[in-house]
């Protein structure tokens, strides 16, 4: 299980007279159960990657805590990582290795025998459909191959807890299929916790089990996509959306009761 308890983050742009103080996050709260997909759905800019990076151990809040089953990540980055599998939006694997090495590479780092991490990548390609790629140079690989692969390094350990960044980023409909399909397996099979940041509609319909919805550094919403559309009163998943994480004036329509509405559903 993933906490995120009134998480802030603030970054300083610029220098001198220039230099202006920006909240990235201003009270993101959510809990991603295990054996659930959790989606942090929200615009461009609206603080979910600063948010899983902080829940990645990447950067320090400014306030707020992240937990992992428990461990807070802030105090015990090591043991709270060890129960984590991060995928970043930055895949970067090393060129010059196979994806094989590259998965087992990563297993050593975690702690593993060279003899468990190999046995875990062979079973990894099995489960994800790369069977093909695992004794190629990830050199020259294509987009969705080299998504199965860090999606494979980040597993490699088993952690309990797995977290996405915009995961489909760059795929295209065959590639977003099979990690669609791997990640309802992990969920449903293995009773993972999954949180994954995402704008895009279709993939919360058709993978989240729960919604947080963020704009403007803040959780502004939560609960199923059913839920949400109650909240926002609209059938239609999208019109929701819009009509929850945008003001009146930033999408150019009257004040409405969906806006002030805000905040339920959790």
């Amino acid at each position: 299980m993933i906490r995120v308890e009134q998480l802030h983050k603030r970054f300083t742009t610029g220098r001198g007279r220039k230099a202006r103080t920006v909240a990235a996050v201003a009270g993101v709260d959510f809990t991603a159960a295990d054996g659930a997909i959790t989606a942090l759905l929200g615009p461009n800019g609206a603080g979910k990657t600063t948010t899983l990076r902080v829940a990645a151990g990447l950067i320090e809040p400014d306030g707020g805590r992240v937990s992992v089953d428990g461990i807070d990540v802030a105090a015990s980055p090591r043991a709270a990582l060890a129960r984590m599998g991060v995928l970043s939006d930055a895949r970067g694997l090393y060129p010059r290795l196979t994806a094989r090495e590259n998965i087992v590479y990563y297993g050593r780092l975690q702690g593993m025998a060279r003899e468990a991490a190999e046995a875990r990548a062979q079973a990894l390609a099995t489960l994800l459909e790369m069977k093909a790629l695992l004794e190629r140079r990830t050199e020259g690989f294509s987009q969705g191959e080299r998504m199965k692969t860090a999606l494979a390094r980040a597993l490699v350990h088993d952690p309990a807890n797995i977290v996405l960044d915009e995961p489909t980023n760059g795929l295209d409909v065959l590639a977003t299929r099979a990690l669609r399909e791997a990640l309802l397996a992990l969920r449903s099979e293995q009773r993972k916790c999954i949180v994954f940041s995402t704008h895009v509609m279709q993939e919360v319909s058709r993978l989240a089990d729960r919604v947080v919805l963020v704009a403007h550094g803040r959780t502004l919403a939560e609960g199923t996509v059913p839920e949400l559309c109650a909240l926002a009163g609209e059938s239609d998943f999208e019109e929701a959306f819009v009509k929850l994480a945008f003001t009146p004036e930033e999408r150019g329509a009257p004040g409405d009761a969906g806006w002030a509405g805000r905040g339920g559903a959790r």
